[in-house]
């Protein structure tokens, strides 16, 4: 094969410096021909590719960097049930029962990833055990109206109510007012998940390229997809880059907006520490608009994430930035070390449901966008239902987002995010009151 090897690195975290494998991967330097052709070595890319392959299909993957280099690999590892946002605002759209599938689906993703660690033997840490945080009175009676949803759903993991005096069972912390444990979601280590899943879909037959960024689109019957060195021929496209599209799609650019997310890794704890900050290993995750998420990592490092921006600038000291927001979550942490610092992209849309579909005037085009920070769990679903259109098979799950219109953010790349920016204010002007 006519091939370089990449020479893409990941983006310094503590997910890259805790990776188990390491994958060898070649550049394409060559035309290649496929059933289907897949931009983005995601967790989006990946796992339509797995499904694509276990059904037969021939598969070309092709990643701009590295496997897992954007959010895929940098995320909070939270594994959480649900797609999308406050879905009953579909509820016109696609009726009640069309709700109640996308709530369903929610519970669904997270088995996907259950389900593909298992068959595929992936090491990346999966630990369950999860907790929606109270930060108001009204929180809490939210808490207990999702229990009531879940079970009408048939969810088959605990459940439990806390209330303000037990929460020392799952956070050393006086800032939170109660919680809802959920032994159904957890946590991860996403970018040895994520190099895991690519491991498997070499093993299925897909042909995987770094460092292969796409430079132009021929559409037709037959699509081309070009790169600086190489030509990809395929029946289909999918389009899984989120929030690093770009210009390459500017139809499907204009509807998602890239929003930057930030994580700090504290030095390892000792045991004890770990205990009283976590005391069984579960993620954790306010309800702030302003989102503080949490957890330990396997080598008991607390790792604490959060803080959206959509001015499209990154902090220049994302420590500093990051670190008062954890002190106030854990005074206690004063004098601790602060080891890494990262931060990344994710793609956020205009009503905060998972963008899945195809293109009208290009039905071979395919594509999934726009998790809104539920991308872990959303990315695996969002495959399988690509997959299955693709392949031509009954989709109900397809079918009905795709029934879900997006809007362009107005104002164009320049103006898109400060639009946003205004209307995350409104947010936490309401949260407040």
């Amino acid at each position: 094969m006519n091939a370089r090897v990449s020479r893409a690195q990941h983006a310094p975290s503590y997910y890259a410096a805790s990776l188990n494998q390491q994958l060898t991967l070649p550049s394409l330097a060559e035309e290649v021909r496929a059933d289907v052709c897949i931009v983005g070595g995601g967790f989006t890319g990946l796992n339509t590719a797995i499904e694509l392959a276990e059904k037969g299909l021939s598969v070309v993957l092709l990643e701009a960097r590295k496997i897992g280099w954007g959010a895929s690999g940098r995320n909070g590892g939270q594994l959480i049930r649900g797609v999308g946002h406050d879905v009953e605002q579909f509820q016109g759209l696609i009726g009640d029962e069309g709700v109640r599938e996308l709530k369903r689906m929610g519970l669904e993703a997270v088995e996907i990833v259950r389900q593909r660690v298992a068959r595929y033997a992936i090491d990346c840490d999966l630990t369950w055990g999860y907790c929606d945080l109270a930060n108001k009175p009204r929180d809490l009676a939210g808490f207990a109206e999702d229990v009531q949803d879940l079970q009408s759903l048939g969810y088959r993991h605990e459940l439990r109510l806390l209330q303000p005096e037990q929460m020392h069972e799952v956070v050393g912390s006086s800032r939170y007012v109660g919680g809802l444990i959920d032994m159904g979601s957890g946590h991860l280590h996403p970018l040895n998940l994520a190099l895991g899943e690519a491991a498997a879909a070499q093993a299925l037959g897909v042909r995987l390229f770094e460092d292969s960024a796409v430079t132009r689109i021929d559409y037709g019957a037959q699509v081309q997809v070009h790169t600086a060195q190489g030509l990809v021929r395929a029946d289909n496209l999918v389009l899984g880059c989120n929030a690093y599209l770009g210009d390459l799609q500017p139809r499907l650019g204009g509807k998602v907006l890239p929003a930057g997310s930030y994580i700090i890794a504290t030095e390892p704890l000792d045991e004890a520490q770990a205990r009283a900050l976590i005391p069984q290993n579960m993620a954790l995750c306010d309800q702030r608009v302003t989102v503080d998420y949490y957890r330990l990592s396997a080598d008991r490092r607390l790792l604490f994430g959060g803080a959206c921006h959509y001015s499209g600038r990154d902090p220049a000291d994302i420590a500093g930035y990051m670190r008062p927001k954890m002190l106030e979550v854990f005074p206690q942490l004063e004098g601790t070390r602060i080891d890494f610092q990262w931060g990344g992209m994710i793609g956020i849309g205009a009503n905060r449901l998972p963008q899945i579909g195809r293109l009208k005037e290009h039905p071979n085009l395919f594509y999934a966008q726009a998790y809104a920070g539920h991308g872990l769990n959303a990315t695996h679903l969002a495959g399988k239902l690509l997959a299955e259109a693709i392949a031509g098979q009954a989709s109900s799950g397809f079918d009905l987002f795709a029934k879900v219109p997006h809007m362009t953010f107005p104002g164009g790349k320049h103006l898109r995010s400060p639009l946003l920016a205004l209307g995350m204010l409104w947010h936490r002007f309401k949260e407040a009151l």
